[in-house]
């Protein structure tokens, strides 16, 4: 699947804020949100649908709803900051949720915690995790995925490295991958440059 590149004008206004370092953790909650709605509603571009009639105060109106059961997986804990956007946007969505910690050292993510809805096999699941940085987490979430049978997986991030992307293409190569930019690199602690620094401690205050 390609890489999708969400060039939205308003996205990169939004992402402009996010990577100020001057933005303050209230503000970087309200862009993120805002954020996550854009790029949620262009992973989402193609659900299906199902046509209906609604009746206006004028008459019916034929109709299209979301035809299709949704599903959003935040990985823990950045991908919280993104999850009542999307929630917001679906409200009928399940929600799952994948725990990884990275290893500070060798950046080898392992799970501390997994719940997912069952029958996800005709599932459109959104995988929110805002940044893609080694591509080992989102590797290791999408496994889990699939073990638990998501065959329609689309990951959805703010921020991605290219060896990040590299790893989702070569590990899963039929996951699509929507995000507003492909950074530079990883620098020698794993950080995603020029990036937006650790979108966790930012949202929650934790710098």
């Amino acid at each position: 699947m390609p890489l999708h590149i969400v060039s939205h004008p308003l996205v990169h206004d939004a992402l402009a804020l996010l990577r100020d370092k001057q933005t303050p953790a209230d503000t970087f909650r309200r862009v993120a949100t805002r954020i996550s709605v854009l790029l949620a509603a262009e992973a989402l571009r193609d659900v299906p649908t199902a046509t209906s009639t609604v009746v206006t105060p004028l008459g019916p109106a034929e109709a299209r709803r979301v035809a299709s059961d949704v599903v959003v997986v935040p990985v823990l804990r950045a991908g919280l900051g993104m999850l009542d956007a999307v929630l917001d946007l679906v409200p009928t969505a399940r929600v799952g949720y994948i725990g990884l910690q990275r290893d500070e050292q060798t950046a080898i993510a392992s799970r501390y915690y997994s719940k997912l809805p069952q029958g996800l096999i005709d599932s459109y699941v959104l995988m929110i995790d805002p940044m893609l940085a080694t591509g080992g987490s989102a590797s290791a979430a999408l496994d889990l995925l699939r073990q638990a049978g998501a065959s329609r997986v689309r990951i959805v991030c703010i921020v991605a490295a290219p060896e990040g992307v590299a790893v989702v293409e070569r590990d899963h190569p039929d996951v699509a991958i929507y995000t507003p930019v492909v950074d530079s690199h990883l620098n020698a602690q794993k950080y995603i440059v020029p990036g937006l620094g650790d979108f966790g401690d930012r949202l929650y205050g934790t710098v």
